[in-house]
């Protein structure tokens, strides 16, 4: 599979490169531009695991789920610059109904049918739930109530405070859980034979750096391809927004999690999983609100209703699924099941 995703880079970003310079079809560089992020995602996986080794389940999980964002915020920071608004929202609920449902589903699933039982951290579980029902039904919820009676102005302004208070709460929870608290949360760390990484640390974070760059620019001709794949196949911005985008977005860590439930590492799968949710609902949602300050048009952190069901429902059987700190095969089926009936319903909305 890393050979795989080897050759998919080193011949995919100048393929993309050299149709954009030329103007091949936008469906043709639709598919090379998500296949070679895909292969970019496999080698920020690679990396975040190696570091991963080195730094521990908690640091390894962050980066894992940080890496893997900043393709999410790169794709959705130009897909906003081109006034794609709808698709940055429905990209942003992608992300929480596919970590949620189809990776930490396909996680449970996988590692489910190699091991009996696996456990992950309680204090962890507990952890995540309380700052699932903050980020989505507080944080997302309560302004689309608000912002019902009121304008165009007022609704921004409410999604910038909105916005200041998440970034400040993910950051302080941070270092509650690596700081002030790491010796609370460190206690429940599973302990699994001594791995040794794949690169060295160097080697780690140049990649990491050379393949965000990549992604960047190929990002920016996928974006350019929305407009005629949701004429030619006729999808809707919400569905290429929460489906398309944000399983090519999160490809890394689609990868990572899995790997690391074979791995019976269920406390880094979890920490990816959910881990990056938080993520996206706390730092890159709100960072995509103030960002689009700086753009021809601003993006409140209001979402559609079905948006919004969907992810309070996704966060709603996570916790109620993950509480007691064990996972099987058929929790992880259950997930990826609800997983595909909002795939289905946002494809006929």
């Amino acid at each position: 599979m890393n050979r795989i995703f080897s050759i998919v880079v080193f011949i995919g970003v100048p393929v993309v490169a050299l149709g954009a310079f030329l103007n091949w079809s936008d469906i043709l560089m639709f598919v090379l531009s998500c296949v070679t992020i895909i292969g970019l995602s496999g080698f920020i996986g690679r990396a975040t695991e190696s570091l991963a080794i080195v730094s521990g389940p908690r640091i390894g999980g962050l980066l894992n789920a940080t890496f893997g964002n900043a393709v999410e915020l790169i794709i959705s920071i130009f897909t906003l610059k081109a006034g794609l608004i709808g698709i940055v929202l429905a990209s942003l609920t992608g992300s929480v109904l596919g970590n949620l449902l189809l990776v930490l589903g396909l996680s449970f699933f996988a590692g489910g049918l190699k091991f009996k039982k696996q456990n992950f951290s309680l204090q962890d579980s507990r952890y995540n739930s309380g700052l699932l029902i903050f980020a989505v039904v507080v944080a997302f919820v309560i302004p689309e109530v608000f912002s019902m009676t009121m304008d165009t102005d007022t609704t921004f302004h409410l999604s910038i405070g909105v916005a200041i208070i998440l970034i400040a709460i993910y950051l302080s929870g941070l270092f509650f859980k690596l700081v002030t608290h790491r010796g609370v949360f460190a206690s429940g760390d599973e302990t699994v034979e001594e791995e040794i990484p794949e690169w060295t640390k160097g080697k780690s974070m140049l990649v990491l750096l050379l393949s965000t760059v990549a992604v960047a620019f190929v990002s920016e001709r996928l974006v350019h391809t929305f407009e005629t794949l949701g004429e030619q196949f006729g999808w809707s911005e919400l569905f290429i927004g929460v489906i398309i985008v944000a399983i090519v977005g999160n490809a890394a860590e689609h990868v990572s999690a899995i790997t690391m439930a074979l791995k019976n590492r269920m406390n880094v799968a979890v920490e990816i999983a959910v881990g990056s949710t938080l993520q996206v609902a706390m730092f890159v949602a709100p960072a995509l609100v103030l960002i689009s300050i700086l753009m021809p048009e601003q993006m409140p952190l209001i979402f559609t209703i079905p948006e919004l069901v969907a992810m309070v429902t996704a966060a709603l059987l996570v916790i109620s699924l993950s509480n007691d700190g064990e996972s099987n095969w058929f929790e992880g089926l259950i997930l990826f099941a609800a997983y595909i009936i909002m795939g289905i319903g946002f494809f006929l909305l």
